[in-house]
This record gives structure tokens, C-alpha cells and sequence, in this order.
């Protein structure tokens, strides 16, 4: 999990490295175009493969649309915010999916983890800080796409579990780089990129598939409740590599919502963990890559 979370957060770097180069639409092509190749040799490999008639199932459709909004605002937000704001505020996510779960699905959540997503979204709110100086209106399309990828994973899990993950995958890719298309001239338009920005992006494609094999085989064969709780250490790679490549020093506010939202999932885990129930959110809780 850990190894997942450097290579989620490098690829990260790399997309806001790159978006200074060109807008954040081609930089959902040209990655995606990457991944496209990777996934569906994957795919095709493991005889994956199934009809396009499955986008038109709702869970299928409510997770394209999910993963286009989360991945579009998210890539805004990154583009124009300091990668460890974005990374903490992102790591409310697991705590926005129990909501989820709680208004859509009834699942029953107690007042402890009432309160621990209420502690969690103050936490939220101390980073973004809406209504004072420092506020960042860029930090608001970060929650928006923390709602949309909420939208994502809780249609995930109502996806038919005949219909392979691999195939999902595709079709999240393919959907993703898209959009990444239709947007590239709204944003101003299509500019060349380097020989430097495609190897970045290859590299960012592949780290992406990197992460989701290591979150799987980290889920598969770890206790779940012992294993989610190293998806944190993500907020650390974010400060460090936020810090290095691109001399970013986060602030106290920042740091303070940061720890709450923390704790505050730490303290919704334990409580999953006391009722013995299968700790659902955690097996998602991961921004927007197009995939």
C-alpha cells in the first residue's frame, strides 16, 4: 500500500509538472493514450474483453461519470494548488464514501463515525478555508471532485461482479481520454509537447497501473483494517515531493486540517474494525487517474 501511494503521488507530480507545459486536457490525452495501450494489452491477455453494450448499465454509467468529473476538476485543482493541499484534502474521501453509503445505501453509521466525518470535513474546511485570506477558490473544485469519486466508488460497488475489473478499467480509460479531447481546445488548444513531457506521461501511465496492482495485492493478502490506514502515507510523499520539485512548504492551517482529517479516518477504521464489519471505503479512497 505504501509502494502504491508513492507511485499514485509521482505520477501526481508528474501531471503538474507537465500541465505547466501544456493545459491539463491534453495531459488527460496523451496519459491516457499511454494507459489505453498498457490496459487493454492487459486486458486482452487475460481475456477481459466484453461487450461496449456494458457502459449502458447504470452502476457502469454512474462510474464513467464519476471518474470524468472527478479526474477533470481534480486535474484543475492539482494544476493551480500545492500537491499536499490537494493530497489532504483528498484524504476525506474515505470518510465522503461512508456518507455516501449512509444517504444512498442506508448502511447503518453510528454516532462515533458521525462525528469522525464531521471532525473529518472541519478538516477540510480548515485547509480550504473558505471566506479568508488564503483561500483558494481551486481548492473547491477539489471537493467537487472528492464528491465525484465518491459517485465512482459507491457505483462501483453495485457493478455486476460477472463483468471483469480489467474491463472497467478499459473502459474508465478510454471514456477518460475522451473527455481529455473534447477538452484540449477549450483549454486553448492543442500544443506540441516535448520529448521530455511524452516520457514523463508514459512514465505516469505506467506508475498509475503500478499503484492499482500494488493496492490490489495489498488488499488480497493483508488484513484490510492493518493495510488501510498506509494510504496516509501519501499525504507524506505529497509534502516531500510538493516540497522538492516544487518548493512548496505547506502551511499551519494546512497541516492542522491534514491531522484531523487523519485522524478523524483512522478513528471511522477502528470503529469498522470494533463492529466487525468489512471496512469498505478503504478498499477505494483513491483520486481521480483516469483509470
Amino acid at each position: 500500500m505504501a509502494v502504491a501511494m508513492a507511485a499514485f503521488t509521482i505520477n501526481d507530480s508528474i501531471t503538474k509538472a507537465v500541465s505547466s507545459e501544456i493545459n491539463f486536457g491534453e495531459v488527460m490525452l496523451v496519459r491516457g493514450l499511454f494507459a489505453i495501450l498498457l490496459v487493454a494489452a492487459l486486458a486482452f491477455h487475460q481475456r477481459a474483453i466484453r461487450s461496449l453494450r456494458t457502459i449502458v448499465m447504470k452502476p457502469v454509467a454512474l462510474r464513467v461519470v464519476g471518474e470524468i468529473g472527478g479526474t477533470i476538476t481534480f486535474m484543475a485543482a492539482i494544476t493551480h494548488l500545492p500537491l499536499a493541499n490537494t493530497s489532504a484534502i483528498f484524504q476525506a474521501l474515505p470518510l465522503a464514501i461512508t456518507l455516501g453509503a449512509a444517504v444512498v445505501f442506508r448502511e447503518p453509521v453510528g454516532w462515533r463515525r458521525w462525528l469522525a466525518i464531521t471532525a473529518g470535513f472541519i478538516g477540510v474546511l480548515i485547509i480550504v478555508r473558505p471566506g479568508i485570506e488564503g483561500f483558494n477558490q481551486y481548492s473547491l473544485l477539489a471537493l467537487v471532485s472528492v464528491a465525484f469519486c465518491a459517485l465512482r466508488d459507491l457505483a462501483t460497488r453495485q457493478i455486476p461482479a460477472q463483468i471483469p475489473s480489467l474491463f472497467i478499467t478499459l473502459l474508465m480509460t478510454v471514456t477518460v481520454t475522451a473527455a481529455g479531447a473534447v477538452i484540449v481546445f477549450p483549454l486553448g488548444g492543442w500544443t506540441p509537447p516535448s520529448g521530455r513531457s511524452l516520457a514523463l506521461l508514459a512514465l505516469a501511465a505506467i506508475l498509475v497501473l503500478i499503484g492499482y496492482q500494488c493496492v490490489i495485492m495489498a488488499l488480497r493478502s493483508g488484513d484490510i483494517s492493518a493495510v488501510a490506514p498506509f494510504r496516509y502515507s501519501a499525504l507524506l510523499w505529497a509534502m516531500l515531493l510538493g516540497y522538492l520539485v516544487f518548493g512548496d512548504r505547506p502551511d499551519a492551517m494546512m497541516v492542522t486540517g491534514a491531522s484531523i482529517i487523519v485522524l478523524s479516518g483512522l478513528y471511522a477504521f477502528y470503529r469498522e474494525r470494533v463492529r466487525e464489519r468489512p471496512v469498505a471505503a478503504v478498499t477505494s479512497g483513491i483520486p481521480p487517474d483516469g483509470l
